[in-house]
């Protein structure tokens, strides 16, 4: 007797943030049968959310950019973010406090972004337009041609239109020398290198292809779900239920087994589970250093330690039990040196002297966030990795950015912190094995970048691969979701689209 039977190549991804989520939903969906081990007993990795008498904060990515690619990766599960999610532009975009009298409020609408310019410089409209038309080709053809390649090897990018295009994307310029040739005021300036915060390395360098940054800034516009980051999470995971991934939180990977150059299974909990596959969708140091072993890994230690790391932040969670007057959903408070505090993040690894910081106060936009009449109040300051993380040090900087927001808007807010909860370098590497406690991954210069990346895929172990913020295409929320599917794209080639086979 003949009967049919579902036999499906197994593998199991380490890690249910945005890329281990994206890589273990795209691989089900082709018939695989996929295990999703999470460390944490909440998932989400770096996208958690904390609740607290009546506030909910997301803990990591407040920034929602580049909404194509979300509304991409939903529709192929057929779905949207509309069914999933209430997304909405803000207008504006966000607040850049430069002192106590001027606020620079940048507006979604981009008529009105060119009048902005002309206010702080003359005839800039002209050189705005110049500088966003490159900007979007940039985008487009890095979102087309580029960006989606596992970068494993240089022959991928051998072809005509893609060598053509990257002669004119800038890769050997610098983004603060691009944007110093168009522009002279110091605010717009400002305004248009802050997008490399998020890529962790200084404007001077930091390729000048990064430019689509601003376009994706600018043009694209700054999103936000309501409920919150959170609500993108708790869309990817019923996506990834009704696809059939088995996701089991609460699961510390301990080891790779590996044999013959193929990865057998891996030991979780102490307990060993049968692999065909693994993507690793932890951080990447973590998963070479302590899960393989020596033989297996990609690279050593002294490799990681000559990598330049994008920085770690600290972070404060704070309830307010009234309404803050003068901020907007996201606000950068640019009142002391970017040059010196970017030294002190990379050349000079310190605690910064006089750091710029970053709020996000969602309850602007969101009343589901916060109880009635009151604030969620997000506080965030870039620091330099595997400083010394102490309670005292965390008090300190909290003083310090309450006493410059009080004095920047202009009323008491400190005595009125009903909820706080802090979050640092030593919570980076406790809650995810993050090397150096750092925040966004390795910082986007050029020596970083595509091939000369960590490789999406083992060297030495034929079946595994690595996804997330350290390898391509880079550090975000939008590069991590294609980073997962990049390295589920890699598997299906390797095994095939798993279906129906007949068995006796």
């Amino acid at each position: 007797m003949t009967n049919k039977k579902q036999v499906s190549k197994k593998v199991i991804v380490i890690g249910a943030g945005f890329a281990g989520l994206s890589a273990a939903t795209t691989l089900a969906q082709k018939g695989f049968d996929v295990t999703l081990l999470e460390k944490n007993k909440d998932l989400g990795g770096r996208a958690r959310k904390l609740v607290a008498d009546g506030f909910t904060f997301d803990i990591g990515p407040s920034w929602y950019w580049m909404p194509e690619v979300f509304e991409n990766y939903f529709s192929k599960f057929n779905t949207s973010v509309a069914k999933q999610y209430e997304l909405i532009r803000l207008d504006p975009s966000y607040a850049i406090f430069f002192s106590k009298e001027e606020v620079m409020r940048v507006p979604a609408n981009l008529n009105e972004f060119y009048q902005l310019f002309e206010k702080h410089e003359p005839g800039s409209s002209i050189q705005l337009k110049k500088f966003l038309k490159e900007a979007e080709y940039k985008y487009n053809v890095s979102m087309s041609d580029f960006v989606h390649k596992p970068s494993l090897s240089i022959f991928e990018f051998v072809d005509l239109r893609i060598l053509n295009a990257a002669l004119k994307m800038d890769l050997f310029k610098s983004i603060s020398k691009y944007i110093h040739k168009h522009f002279k005021n110091k605010k717009l300036i400002q305004l248009l290198e802050f997008p490399v915060l998020f890529l962790g390395a200084k404007p001077n360098e930091t390729p000048a292809l990064y430019s689509m940054m601003n376009y994706a800034d600018i043009v694209l516009g700054t999103w936000y779900p309501m409920g919150g980051m959170y609500k993108i999470i708790e869309a990817m995971v019923n996506v990834a239920k009704q696809q059939g991934v088995k996701i089991k939180s609460g699961e510390n990977v301990e080891k790779i087994n590996i044999e013959n150059g193929i990865a057998k299974s891996v030991v979780s909990n102490g307990i060993t589970i049968e692999t065909d596959a693994v993507i690793a969708a932890a951080d990447y140091h973590h998963v070479e250093q302590n899960l393989l072993e020596d033989k297996y890994r990609n690279y050593s230690e002294k490799y990681w330690k000559t990598r330049r790391m994008a920085p770690s932040c600290l972070m404060y969670y704070l309830g307010i039990d009234k309404k803050i007057e003068g901020l907007e959903h996201h606000n950068l408070f640019f009142d002391t040196s970017f040059d010196i505090h970017a030294e002190e993040i990379y050349d000079r690894p310190q605690w910064p002297s006089k750091p710029l910081f970053y709020s996000t106060c969602a309850s602007k936009t969101d009343s589901s966030v916060a109880p009635e009449g009151m604030e969620n109040l997000v506080l965030l300051i870039p620091i330099a990795v595997d400083l010394k993380d102490t309670e005292e040090m965390r008090e300190k900087y909290f003083n310090i950015m309450m006493d410059r927001l009080e004095h920047l808007t202009g009323q008491p807010i400190k005595e009125h912190v009903i909820v706080k909860k802090s979050y640092a370098i030593n919570n980076f590497k406790e809650d995810y094995n993050s090397f150096g406690g750092n925040a966004y991954g390795l910082a986007n210069i050029l020596r970083q970048t595509a091939i000369l990346k960590p490789s999406l895929k083992n060297k030495k172990v034929n079946n595994l691969y690595y996804a997330g913020q350290m390898t391509v295409p880079g550090p975000g929320v939008p590069p991590s979701i294609i980073s997962g599917q990049i390295a589920a794209k890699e598997i299906i080639k390797m095994f095939g689209v798993q279906s129906l086979v007949v068995s006796e």
